[in-house]
């Protein structure tokens, strides 16, 4: 028996017996009526509002734009993803370093950047949803390194809102929901960013057809 199946059976147990109680789920699941397109322009202003820097390409410019973002940060190194798409990244660019369960926090820190793809992203709230698939990754990977590189491939993996989202999650796995780079603010709101994640956050909205990608 796990430590959750415990809690819960204590939960139950404390609770009194009677009818359960029916929760009402009557809020709108959408706020609008929005074409694949109009989707994407609000997910890409919303990520921007956020502080996130948007690009937009197709698959056959995407391995030039990576490479220049890995430029513009200097980067060094870069941690991979099992799954992620080979072609994405040019041969010549910074030493890939792979996702390995061995890895310690401080080797990970050392990482300049990492470059994953996504479960997939909420136009209204502007934010990515990482579930640890193959093209993503364990989840530290992505809150350690300093740079995030994350991929969105549009308008497929684009969803209006959070109960549009739900259904095509699994909730067994290890959900991380990014809305912008880490950022928090003092009692003065000072806002301090890389507290708990990457401080740059680059994302890039992969548009064109699967067999392009």
């Amino acid at each position: 028996m796990s430590s959750k199946d415990r809690i819960m059976g204590r939960i139950r147990r404390a609770l009194p017996d009677g009818p359960s109680v029916e929760i009402p789920r009557d809020y709108l699941p959408v706020h609008g009526v929005r074409t694949p397109a109009q989707r994407v322009d609000l997910l890409a202003a919303h990520l921007a509002e956020y502080r996130a820097v948007v690009h937009r390409t197709d698959g056959a410019e995407l391995p030039a734009l990576l490479t220049r973002l890995l430029a513009e940060r200097g980067a060094r190194s870069v941690l991979v993803p099992p799954g992620l798409p080979p072609h994405w990244l040019a041969a010549e660019g910074p030493t890939r370093v792979p996702d390995r369960a061995a890895s310690t926090p401080y080797e990970l820190d050392r990482v300049d950047s990492v470059v994953t793809g996504c479960a997939l992203a909420v136009a209204e709230t502007g934010t990515i949803v990482l579930d640890g698939g193959p093209d993503q990754g364990r989840r530290r990977i992505t809150l350690i390194p300093d740079h995030h590189i994350c991929v969105i491939r549009v308008p497929d993996q684009v969803v209006d809102s959070v109960p549009q989202a739900l259904p095509f999650l699994d909730p067994t796995r290890p959900l991380t929901w990014i809305s912008g780079p880490s950022a928090t603010s003092d009692i003065e709101l000072d806002r301090v960013e890389g507290v708990h994640g990457p401080r740059r956050l680059d994302v890039i909205l992969l548009v064109g057809t699967p067999g392009t990608q």
